[in-house]
């Protein structure tokens, strides 16, 4: 049987780290050693633990993640960093790159490429998200990275919005709520709005955890930045789901933001 990948969180948003939680522990192989919520802590447990892996954000309360990088390097060398961050700026992801580190995923594609990017850094290769629009491997144009670059226009003011579909599988209903609860607060607290189609008890469950997380999920609502909508309405709800969607998207793309649908 193949030996554990001993990984190390590091990232100030309890609710995030409870889906990294949720995620990885779904993979026999993978072994959460430690957590850490800002660099000087990240530093110490790199050094004590020498983890295998570590995921790493950027925006730390009191560090910048890529200078901790930066850092790792010097205590941990063997160390695999993959980068879990919402900024999708490419000269950030360029500089994170630029520490070593394996790869770099949107926290808004985590559910479907967290565990990909895991894989293929672990595997030595390097995985940018595909909402990274206009990345390229440096020094080759042709060398392979685990990155797809699918975008559609919206047709308006010539901005562009990534359209990503991905589908994640929960034991059950408290390892949704928490999955669901984190994918938006991670959404809400980055700036961008969110729909939500979920059964009445799931939205109570859902709003409960994001309020006892300090989501204020009610002045999302008024904001129209967080629309929880009822799945049991079927088709009636997917249209009006698609047209809040494109409301959604029209109001973010003055601010370059983007739409998380749950």
């Amino acid at each position: 049987m193949a030996a554990p990948i001993r990984v190390l969180v590091v990232d100030d948003y309890d609710p995030w780290r409870r889906f990294i939680r949720l995620t990885l522990l779904a993979q026999e192989r993978l072994q959460i050693v430690g957590e850490a919520t800002d660099g000087p802590e990240a530093l110490r447990q790199v050094q004590e633990l020498q983890p295998d892996l570590i995921l790493l954000d950027i925006g730390l309360s009191t560090s910048n993640g890529i200078e901790v990088a930066r850092h790792i390097r010097a205590v941990s060398p063997k160390s695999c960093i993959l980068f879990v961050s919402e900024n999708r700026s490419l000269e950030i992801v360029e500089e994170a790159l630029s520490t070593g580190a394996g790869g770099y995923v949107v926290k808004s594609n985590a559910a479907s490429e967290l565990l990909r990017a895991v894989k293929t850094v672990m595997e030595g290769g390097q995985f940018v998200s595909s909402s990274v629009a206009g990345y390229k491997p440096t020094g080759s144009e042709d060398q392979q990275v685990h990155s797809q670059l699918h975008a559609e226009r919206l047709g308006v003011a010539g901005r562009e919005i990534t359209h990503r579909h991905g589908v994640k599988f929960y034991p059950d209903d408290s390892a949704l709520v928490a999955g669901f609860a984190g994918f938006i607060g991670a959404t809400l607290k980055s700036g961008n709005p969110v729909v939500v189609l979920a059964t009445p008890s799931h939205r109570t469950s859902i709003a409960k955890r994001l309020k006892e997380e300090g989501v204020d999920s009610g002045a999302a609502v008024e904001q129209k930045r967080y629309i929880p909508l009822d799945a049991a309405d079927s088709l009636a709800t997917f249209r009006l789901a698609e047209h809040l969607t494109e409301e959604a998207a029209t109001a973010a793309q003055s601010r370059n933001l983007r739409v998380g649908v749950g």
